[in-house]
């Protein structure tokens, strides 16, 4: 069967495959342009998030935004997702079996965008989307290529929050992924 946005939309409003379905408010569905040519996934909605059903909202919502525009973007021309759906209570990482409950709805929200370019943000997602032994530390910034399509991770805005200089460093990583998204639209 061939999904479409709004199928998955319904299905994700509709999931109970893991608890988080029974403490959550309102699932997050991925939001942005369904035809962007860069995908930002991070690890799982936070409590605003969940309150509003949107991602990105609050305090690390605004870095993202700074930092798009410190790149040349906004939300409009991106498209934001999580790989869980729903809130882990008290913030935690999600669990594996929550990871994997909600998998399905990114591979379908990846399938009809088509991203040429994807930056995971933070080591949750890097650890899910790029390698299991990813090292954030080490490794943001660097890029592998899977399916016709460029992937990289750099730390999540959260972190920001807690140590304001990781800004310039999370800048350069978003850079970068601009510069070779507008290479690859040449």
């Amino acid at each position: 069967m061939q999904y479409t946005w709004n199928d998955i939309k319904q299905h994700v409003s509709a999931c109970t495959l893991c608890p988080l379905s029974q403490t959550r408010h309102l699932p997050v569905m991925g939001r942005g342009d369904h035809q962007a040519g860069l995908m930002l996934i991070a690890e799982a909605p936070g409590n605003q998030e969940d309150q509003q059903g949107l991602p990105f909202v609050g305090r690390s919502g605004e870095i993202l935004d700074k930092l798009l525009q410190d790149c040349g973007l906004t939300r409009e021309e991106i498209y934001i997702t999580n790989i869980v759906k729903c809130h882990p209570p008290s913030n935690r990482d999600p669990k594996e079996e929550e990871k994997k409950a909600c998998f399905p709805y990114l591979k379908y929200e990846t399938f009809l965008l088509k991203p040429r370019i994807i930056v995971c943000l933070g080591r949750v997602a890097a650890q899910r989307i790029i390698s299991p032994d990813f090292k954030i530390t080490r490794q943001h910034g660097a890029w592998t290529y899977r399916k016709d399509c460029s992937l990289t991770a750099t730390y999540h805005p959260s972190a920001i929050l807690r140590d304001p200089s990781k800004y310039e460093l999370v800048k350069g990583d978003f850079d970068d992924a601009v510069k070779k998204l507008k290479q690859n639209t040449k």
